[in-house]
């Protein structure tokens, strides 16, 4: 594993992974530990531009440009990336996992053109550990209530987001070592004391 690791946090809407991307940051601010953090899409000047437009609810893209704009806003987040690999701990909300969750498993496009497209832009790049954050409909619901706001990706059917979390928990399995699974429908409390455990460990080790 790398000396400056590459951490993902991976799920479906409302399952809890951006607020413990900013918890994990904050910890790792209080240890005076160098990382940067971004999301996906979004995390650069034209990658937020990119973003506002998938998201945009007035937005109607086929499932072949939906996946050419993420692949997009990947692309103009690849200099930062590359930058601060292996300099710093990177830290991702949603990263390749999810594109290969939600454009093949949720929407149908071919796995084989996402993954040789991903590593086209990738390269060498690569993720050293993921957190996956699962959670039931209900509790999902629950959550996406509460939003102030709901964009284009918070209004799909259930079913959609069934696919897309079973597509998840299937990758997660291929390589087990690399995950962890977090059960975002148990206390958030607990759950945060699991990631950071979890982080320190993979700080020992390297």
């Amino acid at each position: 594993m790398s000396k400056k690791p590459v951490i993902v946090f991976e799920g479906i809407e409302g399952s809890g992974k951006s607020f413990h991307v900013q918890n994990l940051s904050n910890y790792l601010k209080k240890k005076k530990i160098s990382h940067i953090k971004l999301r996906e899409p979004g995390g650069s000047l034209n990658s937020e531009k990119i973003r506002k437009l998938i998201l945009n609810n007035k937005s109607n893209f086929n499932k072949k440009t939906d996946l050419l704009l993420y692949l997009a806003a990947r692309s103009e987040n690849i200099i930062k990336l590359k930058k601060n690999y292996k300099k710093k701990i990177i830290i991702i909300d949603r990263f390749t996992d999810s594109t290969i969750a939600y454009q093949h498993f949720g929407m149908g496009v071919n796995r084989s053109l996402i993954e040789k497209l991903n590593k086209h832009i990738l390269e060498n790049f690569k993720v050293d550990f993921t957190f996956l954050n699962i959670v039931n409909q209900s509790n999902m619901i629950t959550r996406l209530k509460t939003r102030k706001k709901l964009n284009r990706y918070d209004k799909f059917k259930s079913n959609f987001y069934r696919k897309v979390q079973s597509g998840y928990i299937k990758m997660s399995k291929i390589n087990q070592k690399k995950y962890k699974v977090i059960n975002s429908n148990e206390d958030i409390q607990k759950n945060k004391k699991i990631i950071i455990e979890k982080i320190d460990q993979l700080l020992k080790w390297i």
